[in-house]
């Protein structure tokens, strides 16, 4: 969330101010530690609940109902956007600030049809909601349809999901080994690699002698 991306940029750029001069920094391109930045979509960011429009709609919320999950089944969704919380005015518009539930479900419809605001708007201008809940399910079904067919693939293959997640793992413990040494380097502590050098052998062998010797 937008919170720890800022919480981490200010951890970062504590850091490197305190340890790095302006020209190390960039030298180093912003220095050892990088300041995140969020990447945020420009329209539909927050998509509220399907049970309440004012409040966001979130994975840890009791009711599974207010929310559309990633793997729900198109006979799920369809029931889902059935149940969801509407009105019973006819006609469906952004603008309305009394109608938070049709703004977001035209927002969500906009979201995953790719159309623009102005076409969604002069599409269900003087439609009911009997008639625009079908198309919102079917438009998510469509959208969600490839995303799961990949999750499917991903999960019927496990060896080559695990392959992936230790070839993530060691990608990142090998990074992190440079961080760290760069960390050390610019707060003054010498690295006990230069202090004792030896290889992952000899390591365990003077591990083990000493280990016995106790």
């Amino acid at each position: 969330q937008t919170q720890h991306l800022e919480l981490a940029r200010d951890i970062a750029r504590r850091f490197n101010d305190s340890f790095l001069t302006a020209r190390e920094i960039k030298k180093l391109r912003g220095g050892i530690f990088k300041e995140p930045k969020a990447l945020l979509v420009k329209t539909n960011a927050r998509v509220m609940s399907l049970q309440d429009g004012t409040a966001k709609m979130s994975k840890s919320a009791e009711n599974d109902d207010s929310r559309i999950n990633l793997i729900d089944s198109p006979e799920v969704i369809r029931k889902k956007i059935k149940r969801c919380k509407t009105d019973s005015i006819v006609g469906l518009s952004f603008d309305d600030e009394t109608r938070p539930e049709c703004r977001n479900l035209l927002s969500i419809y906009e979201a995953v049809s790719g159309k623009t605001r102005s076409d969604v708007e002069n599409e269900f201008a003087e439609m009911s909601w009997g008639a625009f809940k079908p198309i919102l399910a079917d438009a998510l079904v469509d959208h969600l349809s490839p995303i799961q067919a990949e999750y499917n693939r991903l999960m019927n293959d496990r060896e080559y999901l695990y392959g992936i997640l230790r070839e993530g793992r060691d990608c990142a413990n090998h990074m992190a080994e440079e961080t760290m040494a760069q960390v050390r380097k610019a707060m003054g502590f010498a690295d006990v690699n230069d202090l004792y050098p030896m290889s992952a052998s000899e390591g365990k062998e003077r591990f083990a002698a000493a280990t016995e010797s106790h």
